[in-house]
């Protein structure tokens, strides 16, 4: 199939949205980058009779995931440095390694990023990182669809000497992306404890000021809590309610320790959580009370974290995860639906980044769509389309993927990416990425 101006696609089942019936023989209507119609397989084709047809016969039609933290880069650290605690990992290994970064290395590590993103179905993503221009670029050349930050820190990073003038860069990408449909960009303190007070309210007012949204790991390890007490008498989440930047606009990443005065504040404030349950887990930091998190209305998202802890960014996986961790925890199978985890890598992603027309398959909604290949021995019989997006799918079985109505993946194949040029690379580039010797 060749890019026009339209298509139908259609499939086994058609699922819109978490909480909608499904479909089955459906199909839809794509014109443009956006949906038209969608519907009964019978019905839509001779509607739009016009439109270029793809069939997929077993395949089950989604929404696009929505990966809403990573850091896309970091999948050149994949399984660089293992098995060790937040702090020691961070400190003694990443940032060294990431000291060696440079536009050239970290378009390789995005474009690899990508590349597993489209191959697992998903089609936008929340990234902060470094050189986030040149991550930008790439998103734009291959075709996804993505919310990038430069990070903010009180100590120089390998793009900028300083986080105030990574919050000018962030000023000049707003200007010079502010046209590009596929590329939002967001202000990225990395943390209350390696943003001081005054970057960290700098960083609110220029989110203020020009409408931006704002992400921040928050309260992952029991060690930022002493951290931030110590320092403030404060909770982090306290600390950064007194400074003002709690509010809608912002994503609030992993929030694994938060007590029930600091998820009543973010309740309050309409902060938006961002739950990454497989790299919380790999590095020991804890597991996040999404139970609690629901229970009291906290809109929560789903992430994969970066490929260094986690150490895919394959969003199924992500979900399982997301799904069974509360149930084992609680001792109680009815925690934390298949419905309700999906929604989270969908629907609640897309209106943490302020949009109702993505993470859904509506007229009028983005043509962000994704197909599974339901005759695997893993997937059949089918008995019910989210649970078994939600339980039993991997990253692999996904067949097609659509980004605003362009295909980025068309029956397994990379349509926007060089994959053999793109792993041949990589293989050359390992030997400069080895982390420090201890």
């Amino acid at each position: 199939m060749t890019d026009g101006d339209g298509f139908v696609i259609s499939g086994e089942y058609l699922l819109c949205a978490p909480e909608d019936d499904i479909i089955e023989n459906g199909a839809v209507a794509v014109v443009g980058s956006t949906i038209r119609d969608v519907g009964p397989y019978e019905v839509i084709k001779e509607k739009y009779d016009f439109l270029i047809e793809l069939r997929r016969p077993s395949g089950l039609i989604m929404p696009g995931l929505i990966n809403a933290h990573t850091h896309a880069p970091m999948v050149l650290f994949r399984g660089m440095a293992d098995d060790l605690p937040l702090k020691t990992w961070l400190e003694e290994y990443i940032f060294p390694a990431e000291a060696k970064l440079d536009e050239k290395t970290v378009a390789l590590g995005a474009e690899l990023a990508c590349a597993e993103m489209i191959r697992s179905g998903t089609t936008s993503f929340v990234d902060m990182y470094l050189f986030e221009e040149t991550i930008a670029q790439v998103v734009d050349r291959v075709g996804m669809r993505a919310w990038l930050g430069e990070g903010l820190f009180d100590f120089p990073s390998p793009s900028f000497s300083s986080g105030f003038e990574a919050l000018k860069e962030t000023e000049r990408l707003v200007e010079n992306w502010k046209y590009n449909p596929r590329i939002t960009i967001t202000v990225d303190p990395h943390t209350p404890y390696t943003c001081s007070s005054k970057l960290l309210e700098s960083a609110r007012d220029l989110a203020s000021g020009l409408d931006l949204q704002m992400v921040i790991h928050l309260s992952e390890t029991e060690w930022e809590i002493d951290e931030i007490r110590s320092s403030y008498g404060l909770s982090p989440v306290e600390y950064l309610d007194s400074l003002g930047l709690l509010g809608p606009n912002l994503l609030a990443v992993h929030c694994v320790w938060l007590s029930e005065r600091d998820m009543d504040i973010m309740v309050e404030r309409g902060v938006n959580v961002v739950h990454c349950p497989e790299s919380n887990l790999k590095l020991g930091s804890g597991i996040a009370p999404v139970a609690r998190f629901l229970k009291k209305g906290l809109r929560v998202a789903l992430g994969t974290d970066g490929a260094a802890s986690n150490n895919d960014l394959d969003m199924f996986c992500e979900m399982d995860m997301a799904a069974k961790l509360p149930k084992g925890m609680l001792k109680s199978a009815e925690v934390v639906s298949a419905q309700q985890v999906f929604a989270m890598a969908t629907t609640k992603a897309a209106l943490a980044l302020g949009r109702d027309d993505l993470g859904v398959i509506r007229p009028g909604g983005q043509a962000d769509l994704v197909i599974i290949d339901l005759d695997r021995p893993g997937l059949r019989p089918c008995y019910n389309c989210i649970s078994q997006v939600v339980y039993a799918a991997k990253g692999q079985d996904v067949t097609d993927v659509f980004v605003a109505g362009k295909l980025l993946m068309e029956k397994g194949e990379l349509k926007t990416i060089d994959e053999k040029r793109l792993l041949s690379q990589i293989k050359r580039q390992k030997p400069t990425m080895l982390p420090p010797s201890k």
